[in-house]
C-alpha cells in the first residue's frame, strides 16, 4: 500500500509541476498519469490493463450530448462580444447616470451582469471592459485600484450567473458523479442532476453576489468623492427607442436561452443551439442590414418565440395538420434569417473569426476533459478513490469537515489552476465521499461554482488578472491590480459563507421550478 501511496503522491506533485512549468495544461494532465502507469506497471504496482478503457472514455466524452452545449454556448458569447453590442449597452448607460463616481462604477456592474448572462468567456468581456469602462470610470474619479477590482471581479461574472459554461462542465461531472457515488452507497435510484438545477441553482447565489459587490460599491464611493466628468462619448439624451434597442435584444436572448431550460421546453443543449442561433440573427441585424434584410430578422425572431410557445403550450389534444403548418412556416422563417445573417457576417469577415475562436476555446475545453478522464482512470488503478474515502472519513466534524476540506482545496488550487482544469480534478477525486452522502448536489455544486470564480482573481495565475495586465495602461502596475481585487476575492468568499449558511439560496428555485 506504500508503494501506491508513493506513486500516488509523486504524480499529484509531478502534474503540478509540469503545469507549472509552462507545458500545455491537457499534455500535463495525460502525460503525467500516463507515465506513472507505465512506471507503476514496471514495479507490479499498477495493472497496465486499466488504460484499456480509456478509449471508451474518451468515446463517452465525444458523445455527450451535454458537452454539445459548451461549443454552442461559446459561439453564442463571441458572436455577441464581436457584434459590438456590449459597447453600445456601457455607453447607453454612461449617459444615463450622468458620470457621477458611484453612478459610473454602478453602471459597470450592472452592466456587466447583464453582458455575463450572454457572454460567459472571461478573456473577451475583461478585455471589453478595460478598453471601455476603464477610462470612464478614471474619468469620473474612481480611484484606479477600485476601477480596477471592479472590472476584474465584474468580468467573471459569467461564471456563475447562468448560463454558464462553468456551470454545464460542472453539471456534466456533478451528475456523473452523484451517480456512482449513490450506487456505491446503496441507493440505486438516485434522481438525477442536471444542468438545469445546477442553472436554476446558481440563479439567486450570482445576484446575491452581484448585491454585495453592489453595496460594497455604494459605501466605498460616498457622494463627496465625485468629480466633473470629462465625458468620451455624446452627452446627448437617452430616448426610449435607444435604451430598447440596446437592452431589449440581449435580455430577450437571455430569456429564451434560460427560459426554454427552466419550463422545460428545451434540453441544455437545445437552448444552448437556440442561444446561438439567435447570437447569429442579433449580429447579422447590427451588421448594417437594411430594408428587407432587417423585416425579415424581426420576423425571424419573432418565429423563434412563437415556437418557443407552440413548444410549451401544445400537447397531444391540441396537435393538429393546421398547427403543423403554422410550426413548419415558422421554422422556415428561422432559417431564413439564420442564412441571411450568416452570408452577411461570412463576407464580413466576422463569422471565421467567431468561428476559430470557438474552435480554440472549445478545444482547450475538450482536450482538458479528456485529459482528466485519464488521470481519473489512473488515479483509480492506484486505488487512489479508496484512499480519499479513508481519508475523508478520517476528517474531524464528519461530513461537514469533508466539505470544508474540499472547499478549501479548491480555493488553493485556484491559485495555480484554472478552474477547468479543477473541476475535471476535484470532482471525480474529491468528490464521492460528499455526493455519497445526503447533502443536495445541487447545493454542492454551485458551492463549487462560486468557490471556483476566486480562481480568476487569485494571483500569481488569475486569468482575470492577466487579461486585465494586457490590456490595462501602464500607470495601472501589478500591485494595483492585486490590490484592487484583494476586497472582491474577500466578497466572494462572504457570499460562500452565505450559501453555506443559507443552503436553500441554492436549493429553493431547482425544488420550485423542476419540483425536485
Amino acid at each position: 500500500m506504500i508503494a501506491h501511496e508513493f506513486f500516488l503522491f509523486g504524480m499529484m506533485l509531478a502534474l503540478f509541476a509540469g503545469i507549472l512549468s509552462g507545458v500545455p495544461v491537457m499534455l500535463a494532465i495525460a502525460g503525467v498519469p500516463l507515465l506513472t502507469a507505465l512506471l507503476g506497471s514496471l514495479t507490479g504496482t499498477f495493472d497496465i490493463g486499466f488504460l484499456k478503457f480509456f478509449p471508451a472514455r474518451v468515446y463517452g466524452v465525444m458523445s455527450n450530448p451535454l458537452l454539445m452545449a459548451v461549443p454552442l454556448f461559446v459561439l453564442m458569447g463571441v458572436l455577441l462580444e464581436k457584434s459590438r453590442l456590449a459597447e453600445t449597452m456601457l455607453e447607453v448607460l454612461g449617459r444615463m447616470l450622468g458620470g457621477s463616481s458611484r453612478g459610473m462604477a454602478l453602471s459597470v456592474l450592472a452592466f456587466s451582469a447583464i453582458i455575463a448572462a450572454s457572454t460567459g468567456i472571461v478573456g473577451a468581456t475583461v478585455v471589453m471592459l478595460v478598453l471601455i469602462s476603464l477610462p470612464a470610470m478614471l474619468d469620473a474619479g474612481v480611484p484606479k485600484r477600485l476601477a480596477t477590482g471592479i472590472i476584474c471581479a465584474s468580468g467573471t461574472l459569467g461564471q456563475i450567473i447562468p448560463p454558464s459554461i462553468l456551470l454545464v462542465l460542472l453539471g456534466d461531472q456533478i451528475g456523473n458523479t452523484y451517480l456512482e457515488a449513490q450506487q456505491q452507497a446503496g441507493n440505486f435510484a438516485p434522481d438525477p442532476v442536471s444542468v438545469g438545477d445546477l442553472f436554476a441553482g446558481a440563479l439567486l447565489p450570482g445576484l446575491v453576489l452581484v448585491g454585495l459587490y453592489a453595496v460594497y460599491i455604494f459605501v466605498r464611493l460616498r457622494p463627496t468623492a465625485t468629480r466633473p466628468v470629462q465625458s468620451r462619448t455624446s452627452s446627448a439624451p437617452v430616448g426610449g427607442g435607444e435604451l430598447l434597442s440596446s437592452f431589449a435584444p440581449p435580455l430577450l436572448l437571455i430569456l429564451a436561452v434560460l427560459g426554454s431550460i427552466l419550463a422545460g421546453i428545451a434540453t441544455t443543449t437545445e437552448a444552448a443551439g437556440l442561444g446561438a442561433v439567435g447570437a447569429l440573427m442579433l449580429a447579422g441585424y447590427r451588421s448594417g442590414v437594411g430594408g428587407l434584410g432587417r423585416v425579415l430578422f424581426l420576423l425571424a425572431v419573432a418565429a423563434a418565440f412563437a415556437l418557443m410557445a407552440l413548444r410549451l403550450f401544445s400537447n397531444a389534444h391540441t396537435e393538429s395538420a393546421a398547427l403543423g403548418i403554422v410550426a413548419a412556416v415558422l421554422a422556415l422563417l428561422m432559417v431564413l434569417g439564420v442564412l441571411v445573417a450568416s452570408v452577411r457576417l461570412w463576407f464580413s469577415g466576422l463569422l471565421q473569426g467567431a468561428l476559430g475562436d470557438t474552435l480554440r476555446i472549445s478545444g482547450m475545453v475538450f482536450g482538458i476533459v479528456v485529459a482528466a478522464s485519464l488521470l481519473a482512470l489512473v488515479f483509480r488503478g492506484f486505488g487512489g478513490e479508496e484512499m480519499v474515502m479513508e481519508a475523508m472519513a478520517a476528517v474531524p466534524g464528519g461530513i461537514w469537515g469533508a466539505l470544508f476540506v474540499v472547499m478549501a482545496v479548491v480555493f488553493l488550487l485556484g491559485f495555480i489552476l484554472e478552474a477547468v482544469e479543477i473541476i475535471y480534478i476535484v470532482v471525480p477525486l474529491l468528490g464521492p465521499p460528499i455526493l455519497g452522502s445526503d447533502i443536495s448536489p445541487v447545493w454542492f455544486g454551485v458551492l463549487l461554482a462560486m468557490n471556483l470564480q476566486t480562481s480568476f482573481l487569485t494571483p500569481p495565475f488569475g486569468f482575470a488578472l492577466f487579461y486585465f495586465r494586457s490590456t490595462a495602461p501602464r500607470h495601472i502596475t501589478t500591485g494595483d491590480i492585486y490590490m484592487g481585487v484583494a476586497p472582491f476575492v474577500l466578497l466572494q468568499l462572504v457570499g460562500l459563507g452565505l450559501l453555506i449558511a443559507v443552503p436553500s439560496l441554492a436549493t429553493w428555485l431547482p425544488d420550485l421550478v423542476f419540483g425536485n
